[in-house]
């Protein structure tokens, strides 16, 4: 028997809490096993701290795959904040900084590697991992290596080779979305010994969904807000209308800020921090918000456009109520969301020739020859490739998906990594050349006083900071840095911003190129369902909106929750669920074997005749029986 008091004690050193949420004690004592384990917890159900307390038990460290860049950084940081020691590794560094990382790695006392997974196929990884003393091998975003998944990674499927490298290290994958089909899948594609799987419920008895069907969505959203005090976001698809939203809130006296990609780290710091205080009430956003949020008092999620899948819908709207208090989930929904649905089967899935011909200029763009190219990655604008090319973003970036999916190119997410520096000389080497190099001897003790570790490892420097430090600028810095490494003193990595594309296989010509039917047909032909199963979800007038999403994820046996649009409109028939239910059952026998009046109907059902016409009304209001030429009632047959 595993105690667990041993765990509860570091949950509350490092992180203040008595107990564990449900389900992370149940994963913890699976793992400390030795078993192979699927934690399946819905978006706030606190999956790292998982492997980040039993990693924190055993000697060793715990690999931790995740293609999310921008959460590697923040749970690195938010670990160090606690004492505790852990990097990060991904396309982002250079090869210098990945060989320090990876001895620290082998050598020092590291807790925790982050690592992306395009980087566990390089043979400096792999021959530096089996020197490393690995406790766990931890897989977040685990949906990524299955193709029935909505966001595969091929790279993804390089962890069953890292399993080869690390036998009897137990595997623990956590996700937040997973379909059955993905839950069995993510298992066999992580060669688990035994199916091991710890799923909590989808249900947030918390969270109100509701649909509106309207036209004037702006003005529908003013009115929510203004019904619905506390801290919102507004999920939108566009750039420009996160801003023009935002805009229309404030002018009519609603504190909001928007939020997208396209805007400056700094301002999207910012902008996230003052949300998170409570500065700003609304947030209106593109998708690019909401990774790695915790914000508990979100009282509002409101989406202006449909997602095309009803993962993504989920988890975006799982961020409102973490606090477990009430909250909505609202959807705004019209005829033109369906129709930009039906153009994004075109836009996500190019031509084929298409598809190579994107291959092509970016192949072109970088100079890398047919036959090379492995291993290298790059800075990457789509727009620039765009410009290039005469090409179109979003087609350019469906392309991409297609490719990553092909296992020729990886393109992560934003970097944002700042300037770092590290010293490529020892002390008594560097006084000897401040002695000889007077014009540097002020600039060098400047570095030396503002940072520690120049010598030992890659620094994160301020290259403003240290203007306003020394009373010069930005530019001068800037050329102080850039001499250094020219004369061998540092290396200096300048800040990053850009995305990375990085080449998993060498280049090859177009007839060597191949697009596999499961990369290109098959997945399209899933894309169209969960399109489809979207539509479906904001079309629905009948079937409890919990419920079908519940529905959606596996869970068929769940109830209704009574508070959804739905529900609130069945409610009015002053009807109990199990009345309602039981007096349905009888239409729905009845009417399958045969059409009848309306009289006819009343009499073979044996109820009270108020709640039989209550319920008849209510299902020919819902579409769910038709009347005939001759006014007799019967089933519909697509109900």
């Amino acid at each position: 028997m595993i105690n667990m008091d041993r765990y509860r004690q570091i949950l509350t050193r490092y992180w203040g809490y008595p107990n564990f949420r449900p389900l992370q004690e149940d994963i913890i004592r699976s793992v400390a096993e030795g078993k192979d384990t699927l934690g399946l917890l819905p978006t706030g159900g606190g999956k790292s701290v998982i492997f980040q307390v039993y990693a924190l038990s055993v000697e060793g460290i715990c690999i931790v795959v995740t293609p999310l860049i921008a959460l590697m950084k923040d749970q690195v940081e938010n670990l160090k904040k606690r004492d505790i020691k852990a990097v990060a590794i991904h396309s982002g560094l250079s090869s210098h900084e990945i060989d320090i990382q990876l001895n620290n790695c082998v050598f020092g006392d590291i807790k925790f590697l982050y690592v992306s997974p395009e980087r566990l196929d390089t043979e400096m990884f792999r021959q530096r991992v089996v020197s490393m003393p690995v406790n766990l091998l931890a897989i977040d975003e685990a949906h990524c290596i299955s193709q029935w998944g909505y966001d595969f990674r091929p790279s993804y499927l390089k962890i069953a080779n890292l399993r080869e490298l690390l036998p009897g290290i137990p595997v623990l994958a956590l996700t937040a979305t997973a379909t059955p089909d993905v839950v069995n899948d993510i298992q066999e594609k992580l060669m688990f010994k035994t199916k091991n799987l710890f799923k909590m419920s989808f249900e947030r008895k918390n969270l109100v969904y509701i649909v509106r069907n309207v036209e004037d969505k702006t003005r529908y959203l003013q009115k929510i807000l203004t019904q619905v005090n506390g801290s919102a976001v507004v999920y939108v698809r566009s750039r420009v209308r996160t801003k023009e939203l935002a805009e229309f809130l404030i002018k009519n006296s609603i504190s909001a800020d928007y939020f997208h990609a396209g805007l400056s780290n700094e301002i999207r710091d910012t902008r996230q921090a003052d949300w998170k205080k409570g500065k700003t009430r609304v947030i209106v956003s593109t998708n690019a918000f909401g990774m790695g949020i915790d914000k508990p008092d979100v009282r509002v999620v409101v989406h202006i456009d449909l997602p095309d899948s009803l993962e993504a819908y989920f988890q975006e709207a799982g961020r409102a109520g973490r606090d477990e208090k009430k909250a909505y989930a609202v959807l705004l929904y019209d005829g033109v969301d369906k129709k930009r649905l039906e153009k994004s089967m075109t836009d996500n899935f190019p031509e084929i020739s298409y598809i190579k011909n994107v291959y092509n200029a970016i192949g072109n763009f970088y100079k890398v020859p047919v036959g090379g190219g492995k291993g290298l990655s790059f800075d990457f604008n789509v727009f620039d490739i765009c410009k290039a090319y005469q090409l179109q973003a979003v087609t350019v970036l469906s392309s991409l998906k297609i490719l990553q999916c092909n296992g020729y190119l990886e393109v992560t997410d934003e970097i944002n990594a700042p300037s770092r520096i590290l010293f490529i000389v020892n002390r008594d080497d560097l006084y000897k050349f401040q002695v000889l190099n007077a014009q540097f001897d002020g600039f060098i003790k400047l570095l030396l006083r503002s940072y520690t570790g120049v010598f030992n490892d890659y620094t994160p420097i301020d290259e403003l900071a240290l203007a306003t430090k020394s009373k010069t600028t930005q530019e001068i810095i800037y050329k102080y840095l850039v001499k250094l490494q020219s004369l061998h003193i540092i290396k200096y990595n300048p800040r990053k911003n850009t995305p990375s594309i990085f080449f998993l296989e060498e280049r090859l010509d177009d007839k060597n190129l191949f697009i596999s039917k499961e990369s290109y047909y098959d997945r399209k032909e899933r894309y169209e369902k969960r399109v489809a199963s979207a539509l479906m979800y904001a079309n629905g007038t009948t079937k409890c909106r919990s419920q079908v999403l519940l529905s959606y994820f596996g869970d068929t046996e769940s109830f209704r929750c009574g508070q959804c649009d739905i529900c609130v409109r069945r409610n009015k028939l002053d009807l109990s669920k199990l009345e309602f239910d039981a007096v349905l059952e009888q239409i729905k026998k009845i009417l399958k074997l045969e059409s009848l009046l309306l009289d006819d109907l009343v009499d073979r059902v044996s109820t009270d005749e108020d709640k039989v016409l209550k319920v008849v009304q209510w299902l020919l209001d819902n579409n769910k029986i038709l009347r005939n030429d001759e006014h007799r009632l019967e089933w519909h047959s697509h109900s």
